[in-house]
């Protein structure tokens, strides 16, 4: 259960600043003996390392964080900003570290055990529970630094690959905090700029953060601190237990929003983008869980597809806005954020490693949260394609994985959507772990030419309509019924064929084994159209017996529906829903054979290309050599 919320004080913050102030002035640290001299060889920037083993031998080292900073621009006596904001967030750091640890200490039996052994040594079993807490303490104090410092410090930029853990001491809050200090000490050393000190700060902390939840089964003195909330409101920080918070501080998301009125065409697209954003502020943030997700219908992950310019990104920018403001209105953190081909490195793990983070970004089951691959077929890589690169590669391993992976957890607090001009070169595996597919093909029909003429050409001139009503094409029940519709029939000709064959031979659907008996008729079909897809189907449907209109007015106000309690929630959708039946079953089956039967003619049609270029070229090669044999140029 929960502890609920805790506030610190100032006050119990800066009794520790004195403490911290001599931390990050100098410490004496006894480490681990490495071999590796502190004197450059002269003229090489290397350091002498011993051919003799001390790996036995400790040694002390005075740290002095101060310094190394300072020493970061030698020829100016005055700290520059971003070194003076390290020493500042490194000295306020280790002052809430030490007011975590002690509310810690009051919340358990830590308190009275010190209070006892201060007057006489413990002995037995208050010895051991004693020095089990002290331990579990001196953990919870590392992390709390190594979070704050995650958290606060605002870099960007590669973060090196130099970076070690520090050499870790539990036995007090104090020594830990001290090898903490010693090891961000030994991560700075190396820095060569401002800019530089920002992102070893930042990636010493994520390094910390990893090697002490590495190790966090040592210790079984941490339960009351599991489901701790405690939050810095001067800080803005946020400890949740052990979770690890984004690696970043919320900013203003800054875009260019659209209104669902400014998209014409992608009417089931738009509709279900729509659904989405309110489908999200169902979220309850005290349970950590969505109606939706218990009572189906929740969109996790989807795919967006269609030929450049059709209206993709307009389509993000909608969603995106949707959300943001119903997020303004109930007074939640909202957290966007987009994975590109900038994210891909040149070195080994990193693609991986930075795709990781944007997942956990969005996850984060403390905001709404909504994340965008673009052009998924230029970022994640098939994995038969050699062509490819390791970074690419490594971002297919981590999306399938978190996508639908054995540890993904849906809480229903945020979506994930892939967009692509190609998506027949993404793969399969990872394509079919979209739970959704939405054809954006832009406006289609004469109506929709003129209404998006009609929109971008503006109000400054007087020519006039002529014989149309305006907009009303884009009536959204009126064209999402039509467009449904339009699916009671395969659209794609693969699909064509086995649908005639499944009605010769069984006539109409009106059971559930008839549904059978056309889904294997589609796998044979389309190997591709495995178990996996038949859930996506059936997860299809269910969203479809949601297709419940939730009203406008639940969400201008957040008391209507958004800070209503879980129950109340589940109970006020569900009264909306209603059964499916066969024609939505067969509209949404063959909405999405349709997409995979789509991607595979596209894959062949490119393949068949090819090979017409190749053969073209081959007889271009033939004529010219023929010629040139000619003339008796051949062999000179």
């Amino acid at each position: 259960m929960d502890t609920g919320l805790t506030t610190i004080s100032e006050a119990d913050i800066e009794k520790h600043r004195a403490t911290a102030q001599s931390m990050i002035t100098r410490i004496v640290v006894l480490e681990d003996s490495s071999g590796r001299s502190g004197t450059e060889i002269a003229g090489t920037g290397r350091r002498f390392v011993s051919t003799v083993s001390t790996g036995s031998v400790r040694r002390t080292r005075e740290v002095e964080l101060g310094k190394t900073v300072a020493a970061i621009r030698p020829d100016d006596q005055l700290m520059s900003i971003p070194q003076h904001t390290l020493l500042y967030r490194a000295r306020r750091g280790i002052s809430i570290a030490l007011a975590v640890a002690a509310v810690f200490a009051e919340g358990s039996d830590l308190e009275s055990l010190q209070a006892r052994n201060a007057r006489a040594p413990l002995e037995g079993e208050d010895a051991s529970v004693f020095k089990k807490l002290l331990s579990a303490s001196a953990y919870i104090s590392a992390f709390s630094f190594a979070s704050y410092l995650l958290q606060l410090i605002e870099a960007d930029g590669e973060a090196p690959n130099d970076i070690e853990e520090p050499d870790f001491l539990f036995d007090t809050p104090q020594d830990a905090l001290k090898s903490l200090i010693a090891g961000l000490d030994g991560a700075l050393a190396g820095a060569k700029s401002d800019a530089d000190l920002s992102v070893r700060a930042k990636s010493f902390a994520r390094t910390a953060i990893e090697g002490l939840l590495s190790r966090k089964s040592r210790f079984d003195g941490l339960g009351t601190f599991e489901n701790a909330h405690i939050r810095i409101e001067s800080d803005d920080f946020t400890l949740d237990g052990f979770d690890v918070a984004p690696g970043q501080k919320r900013t203003k998301l800054v875009m260019t929003f659209k209104k669902p009125n400014e998209i014409i065409g992608n009417h089931i697209a738009k509709y279900q983008a729509m659904k989405l954003a309110k489908m999200l502020m169902a979220h309850d943030f005290d349970r950590q869980l969505n109606p939706f997700v218990e009572l189906g219908g929740f969109l996790f992950t989807f795919i967006g597809d269609g030929a450049p310019g059709t209206g993709k990104t307009i389509l993000i920018q909608m969603l995106a806005g949707l959300i943001n403001d119903y997020c303004q209105v109930a007074g939640y953190p909202f957290h966007y954020e987009n994975f590109g081909v900038d994210q891909i490195s040149s070195y080994q793990g990193k693609s991986g490693q930075n795709c990781k983070q944007f997942v956990t970004n969005v996850i984060n089951p403390r905001a709404i949260g909504f994340g965008t691959i673009d052009d998924i077929d230029q970022v994640a890589a098939k994995r038969s394609d050699d062509r490819a690169s390791a970074g690419q590669q490594e971002v297919t391993g981590v999306l399938m994985e978190s996508f639908a992976g054995a540890t993904t957890v849906v809480r229903g607090n945020c979506s994930f959507g892939m967009f692509s001009n190609y998506p027949e070169n993404v793969d399969d595996a990872l394509r079919q772990r979209a739970g959704a597919r939405w054809l954006v093909d832009g406006p289609q029909t004469r109506d929709d030419y003129i209404d998006i003429f009609v929109l971008l050409a503006g109000k400054n001139h007087k020519i006039p309509l002529g014989d149309h009503e305006l907009f009303e094409a884009q009536v959204i029940q009126k064209a999402v019924t039509a467009a449904y519709e339009e699916h009671s029939k395969p659209q794609e000709e693969g699909l064509k064929k086995v649908y005639d064959r499944y009605l010769d031979e069984f006539g109409e659907p009106k059971t559930m084994s008839d549904i059978g008996a056309y889904l294997h008729l589609i796998k044979e079909a389309e190997p591709r159209f495995t178990g996996r897809a038949i859930k996506n189907v059936t997860d299809a449907i269910k969203m479809r017996a949601m297709d419940i209109e939730l009203p406008d007015e639940w969400f201008e106000k957040p008391e209507t529906f958004m800070h209503k309690g879980y129950d109340d929630k589940k109970a006020m959708i569900e009264e909306l829903r209603g059964p499916f039946s066969m024609s939505m079953v067969m509209q949404e089956i063959n909405r999405y054979a349709d997409s995979e039967f789509r991607y595979s003619d596209r894959s062949d049609d490119v393949a068949v290309s090819n090979l017409l270029r190749d053969a073209r070229l081959r007889e271009r090669a033939v004529r010219e050599m023929e010629t040139m044999k000619a003339k008796g140029q051949w062999n000179a």
